[in-house]
């Protein structure tokens, strides 16, 4: 809900010229304490407290790719509950993956006088002209999830997670899943679900073949899996590679996002291999939660647990303190991970 009669602050934003814009209100979730709570920029932060008013009279925008996915979601209401906790108001605008939208509610957002932006871009090459935007207007930007860099190749600071070691922990626990199985190579195959246009993707995945290979397993084993981010753009792909190769039976599999590794299963189980002959290991956990609560077989082994509402959380409150105590934005804010499995995600409190 967007706050009215709020007192001035130390700087104050309004609403005005906001056109065609969508406002997205989402409800705040209690911290059980006085004020809000919310990380610091350090990886796994103790929670420190911001009075209820810190924010009032400050509005702050979320631009975001890919906005229906849940992740993102959570990303939105991470974000959201800490600014309103805050007493501020928010912005959250969907650009989907279309780049010149991103760079208009850029242009909305600044008109409006937002005093922060968070931004997750559906491109990287946007990177110097929503940076110059922000700088021109004087306002602190924060990419989030996705880097990016300004014209001289200065990366901007980010709040997300260590990319390549999340690649590390999933291509782990891929490793672990063979070598358990004998390291067996004959009719087995691995699927590397890639966003080959997203240097943050190929963190994790290059990480992720990196430790297999490493392993032993055969490079010439591994395919490539090029998608866009989402399910059926994997099913499609995943689909193309699987039905070249009938002499393989047995398939791992990893990827950007758990929508690929999601996708890329339902590519295997059209394709007649079974769940019992599928070790997936994916990465959010927010897909394969719903897969285990289910109860019906699937090939999702494990994923790697990331909390979009952690990232929302910690980009808001770097633009909180920056716009309210002058603090800069620290360069890298990285927000915790953990593997989990159908026997202990409810354990260890992934919910879906």
């Amino acid at each position: 809900m967007l706050n009215s009669g709020v007192r001035p602050s130390k700087r104050r934003h309004g609403l005005a010229g906001i056109s065609g814009l969508a406002i997205v209100a989402l409800t705040a979730l209690s911290f059980g304490m006085t004020g809000v709570s919310a990380q610091d920029s350090t990886p796994a932060a103790s929670p420190t407290a911001f009075p209820s008013d810190l924010a009032a009279g400050l509005t702050f925008g979320l631009i975001q790719k890919s906005g229906d996915q849940q992740y993102f979601v959570d990303e939105a209401r991470g974000f959201t509950e800490i600014i309103e906790g805050a007493g501020g108001e928010v912005i959250v605008q969907d650009v989907q993956l279309d780049s010149n939208a991103a760079i208009s509610a850029m242009d909305t957002m600044i008109a409006a006088g937002v005093a922060g932006i968070a931004i997750v871009v559906p491109d990287q090459a946007i990177g110097p002209a929503v940076i110059e935007k922000a700088a021109a207007a004087g306002i602190p930007l924060i990419a989030h999830d996705d880097s990016i860099q300004d014209a001289e190749a200065k990366p901007n600071p980010i709040a997300g997670f260590d990319g390549v070691q999340m690649g590390t922990s999933v291509g782990e626990e891929v490793v672990r899943l063979w070598q358990e199985n004998g390291s067996a190579t004959d009719g087995v195959g691995a699927l590397s679900v890639e966003v080959q246009t997203l240097s943050v993707c190929n963190d994790r995945t290059d990480a992720s073949r990196g430790l297999m290979t490493e392993a032993g397993f055969p490079e010439d084993q591994i395919f490539a899996i090029p998608y866009d981010g989402t399910s059926p753009s994997a099913i499609d792909a995943a689909a193309t590679v699987i039905t070249a190769h009938p002499e393989i039976t047995t398939w791992y599999v990893w990827g950007c996002n758990d929508e690929g590794v999601q996708g890329t299963i339902r590519a295997l189980e059209s394709a007649g291999v079974t769940a019992d002959n599928t070790f997936a290991v994916g990465l959010g956990a927010y897909l394969a939660c719903a897969e285990w609560k289910s109860g019906n077989p699937t090939g999702f082994r494990a994923s790697l647990y990331i909390s979009g509402v952690d990232v929302g959380r910690t980009g808001a409150t770097a633009l909180i303190l920056a716009a309210t105590q002058d603090e800069p934005l620290p360069q890298e804010s990285f927000a915790p991970t953990y593997m989990v499995t159908p026997e202990d995600y409810e354990e260890k409190g992934v919910t879906c």
